[in-house]
């Protein structure tokens, strides 16, 4: 299997080298292309040195490339996402470009594999913060189907790439947020929509109803970044439209694909950033009724938004493809 990561530099796109290497994901040969301030830097990838490509529109051509893992941006895969899969490349793009595209699946594993097949050369990852909150959500929809879902994230600065990691580092001057947040929690996420909301709010409300398929589900979202480096967490109050046992909703969470019920309050167990830190799982802790509605549940998720949120997720669709038969 010939792979290639576009973005190679970056901070997810050295996670899925990473994540490749440790899931021994079966490449041939692996291609990293990138800008061309990186050209010819070499990047260890299973005791060899692999030189980085620039990234141009005949670069990537006759190379029998069959999966490109791309983190480089939207504009990047507005442009180049197309291209690749017009010369039969599959492309698992982590960018927003294509996430609410009809004709291109946007895929947690562990929650619509099946949705994979749909692909017409292009699969999305989803928002990092979507990512962990479905694993948890979706064998509980399952299960009693979701009424109403409230979300508030505490998202760590690594969500913001490498300039959010260092001015939490280095405090001013500022590369990456309006404010310091050193010693602030800034409920600003992306841009502002006119409706109030953030983009990372709306992403949040729309990826969650598309992978779940649930167009007309009652989502709200509120998205805040905290002075932590790594790992987002997420409290989720859910409203069930069935009733619901809450010893049950522990078996399911505990049986469920990626997760790991990480939930004994009498023992002071419960998620945390450092807990979910360079882990694959989606941590579930804080396990518990919602007294004020009927049918309500609430959660406390962590994930690693590096990992899970974004490389680790993409190579999972990388190798559900691989089991499905969607490379030949």
């Amino acid at each position: 299997m010939n792979v290639a990561i576009v973005g190679a530099t970056g901070l997810v796109g050295r996670m899925f080298i990473k994540v490749l290497e440790e899931r021994n994901f079966p490449v041939d040969e692996l291609f990293l292309f990138a800008s061309s301030r990186s050209k010819g830097k070499l990047v260890k990838f299973k005791n060899k040195e692999v030189e980085i490509i620039e990234l141009t529109k005949e670069s990537f051509k006759d190379r029998g490339i069959q999966i490109a893992l791309f983190s480089a941006g939207g504009e990047i895969s507005r442009e180049y996402a197309p291209l690749f899969a017009n010369e039969d490349i599959i492309v698992i793009d982590n960018s927003s470009a294509f996430r609410m595209d009809p004709d291109v699946p946007l895929v947690v594993p562990e929650v619509n594999p099946e949705d994979i097949k749909k692909n017409k050369g292009i699969i999305a990852n989803p928002n990092c913060s979507t990512i962990q909150a479905v694993v948890a959500l979706g064998p509980l929809d399952q299960k009693y189907r979701i009424k109403r879902i409230v979300f508030s994230t505490y998202q760590a600065v690594s969500g913001a790439g490498m300039a959010g990691i260092q001015d939490l580092e280095n405090g001013d001057p500022l590369i990456k947020f309006p404010y310091p947040i050193k010693n602030n929690c800034l409920p600003h996420i992306d841009s502002f929509l006119d409706n109030g909301y953030t983009k990372e709010e709306m992403k949040m409300v729309n990826e969650t109803r598309k992978i779940l398929g649930r167009d007309d589900l009652k989502i709200t979202a509120t998205t805040v970044r905290v002075p932590v480096l790594n790992s987002h967490s997420e409290s989720i109050n859910i409203e069930f439209e069935n009733k619901i046992e809450l010893e049950v909703c522990k078996d399911v969470l505990k049986n469920a694909k990626g997760v790991v019920l990480y939930d004994d309050v009498k023992n002071n167990i419960y998620p945390l950033a450092t807990v979910a830190n360079d882990k694959d799982e989606v941590f579930v802790g804080r396990v518990r009724l919602d007294e004020s509605v009927d049918n309500g549940l609430n959660l406390f998720v962590v994930a690693d938004n590096v990992r899970k949120g974004a490389a680790t997720n993409a190579v999972q669709i990388a190798e559900e493809l691989l089991n499905q038969g969607g490379i030949l």
